[in-house]
């Protein structure tokens, strides 16, 4: 296949670009290098069938003619990581509500099959564990930047959804859990990376909040393979899939365990979110994602455990 990936040298759209040479398809890029990195696809980078555009989204016409030689589009690029999200409100909707449009329109033209990344954060504060994707979705208040992004990918979501019953468009929207691994950046605050430069280094070991935040994290090999497997089954399509693991843990027990693994001296020291976001920051206390749909669907289920995980992420910023 042709396969166009939006947000292709990011940190996922890099691992499954690479997965889809592996498989023998021609991959086609965009990226405007924003959030992602040009040496994220410099293992690939002279692959015979990868072709890549450092460009922004808002090029329609480029994006047009992408959609229309690709047989599926993954449309990953978005504005992501907390930090970003609490300092550039406006860059986080723009970004991903536009983008969306903009693919969504051009493969409606030619009914491609598109896959839209969405989030956990569309979740919000539900306190229904397991997250199911027929589960409601409970929002903050507009006051709180925080919420913007969910909004944003919730709003994601309608779109996906409106082109497959209104337009016949092949859809799908994957809601990512705390996706990790090689090449994921912490400079958005992303909690693994940046636990694990820390405890490399020797520096004290940052916890936002009192630590007893829970969250479930899946390697990008496992993401892809669902990203892969989803695409190509046609059951998928007009479909929201969780994807993530289902292993809970708190986040001052994954920086005692990145500090084990790493072998470091590094103290852990609890940062007030008003210190490290803003006053009145709020966060969601567990993400729990069901995967009962995507397992029935594709026989998905990850299969790299945590403290793998963990262990390739520390080795990655070695």
């Amino acid at each position: 296949m042709k396969v166009f990936i939006t947000g292709g040298a990011g940190f996922i759209g890099s691992h499954l670009t690479e997965a889809l040479l592996e498989q023998g398809h021609e991959v086609f890029i965009l990226d405007d290098l924003s959030t992602g990195a040009a040496e994220n696809f410099q293992p690939f980078k002279t692959h015979a069938k990868f072709h890549y555009h450092i460009a922004s989204f808002t090029d329609v016409s480029l994006v047009n003619e992408l959609v229309d030689c690709a047989d599926v589009t993954y449309h990953l690029a978005a504005a992501v990581g907390v930090k970003l999200i609490v300092e550039s409100p406006v860059r986080t909707i723009e970004t991903n509500v536009r983008g969306t449009e903009i693919v969504l329109a051009a493969a409606a033209k030619k009914q491609k099959p598109v896959f839209i990344a969405s989030t956990s954060e569309v979740y919000g504060k539900s306190t229904e564990f397991p997250f199911r994707e027929d589960g409601d979705l409970v929002m903050g208040a507009t006051s709180k930047g925080r919420w913007s992004y969910a909004c944003s990918k919730a709003i994601d979501e309608f779109l996906a959804l409106a082109y497959f019953r209104e337009k016949k468009l092949p859809t799908v929207v994957g809601r990512l859990f705390n996706t990790v691994g090689p090449r994921q950046s912490a400079r958005y605050g992303m909690v693994l990376p940046g636990f694990a430069r820390q405890a490399q280094s020797g520096e004290p070991i940052t916890v936002y909040g009192d630590g007893t935040q829970s969250r479930c994290f899946c390697h990008v090999k496992d993401t892809v393979r669902a990203l892969i497997g989803l695409m190509q089954n046609d059951r998928s399509y007009g479909e929201v899939f969780n994807i993530g693991s289902t292993r809970e843990i708190s986040i001052e027990d994954l920086a005692k365990l990145v500090k084990k693994e790493a072998g470091s001296s590094s103290a852990i020291e609890k940062i007030p979110y008003e210190q490290a976001y803003a006053e009145g920051f709020e966060d969601m206390m567990r993400r729990v994602p069901s995967i009962d749909k995507v397992r029935s669907h594709i026989g998905w289920e990850p299969r790299i455990g945590l403290e793998e995980i963990v262990r390739d992420v520390i080795a990655s910023v070695a």
